[in-house]
């Protein structure tokens, strides 16, 4: 499914915004993607185009620490954890765009999601949120964890 989400950000970046999920489909399946990871795709996207920050209660921006519940913990690896305090500390992500990431991590239902995978969640949650996403951004978010290691 990840394979599906970086494929939909480097063909509609430029645009904006992807196709409807009957032209998606035709689209995906053209390009190789397997129809269950294209249907677990679009149904993480459904969910992702439902999330507005209107949903969520604006005091959130103004609230302190984040502590995250044991089932947060098994979904998100130490790594990611880290990663998302850095960009909420450093002001790059609000808590309310925090909060709209881990709804994302948590719809996959996986444990213990790596950092290369929450840096493309992500970048998919801003994306969406229509964020004036910066090339440096969008380069760290894309870029390989081992990669930023090698140099």
């Amino acid at each position: 499914m990840f394979d599906i989400l970086l494929f939909l950000f480097e063909s509609y970046f430029d645009i904006g915004s992807y196709p409807d999920h009957d032209k998606l489909t035709v689209k995906l399946s053209a390009a190789g993607f397997e129809e269950d990871d294209i249907n677990q795709a679009l149904a993480w996207l459904s969910g992702l185009q439902q999330l507005t920050r209107d949903a969520y209660p604006e005091n959130i921006n103004r609230s302190g620490i984040r502590l995250y519940t044991d089932f947060e913990e098994q979904r998100i690896s130490p790594d990611g954890l880290r990663f998302l305090a850095f960009w909420e500390h450093n002001k790059i992500i609000t808590p309310i765009e925090r909060e709209m990431i881990i709804d994302r991590v948590l719809a996959l239902d996986r444990k213990n999601l790596s950092l290369d995978k929450v840096k493309l969640i992500v970048l998919m949650v801003l994306w969406s949120q229509h964020e004036d996403l910066d090339p440096m951004i969008i380069e760290d978010l894309l870029t390989p964890v081992d990669a930023a290691h090698a140099h």
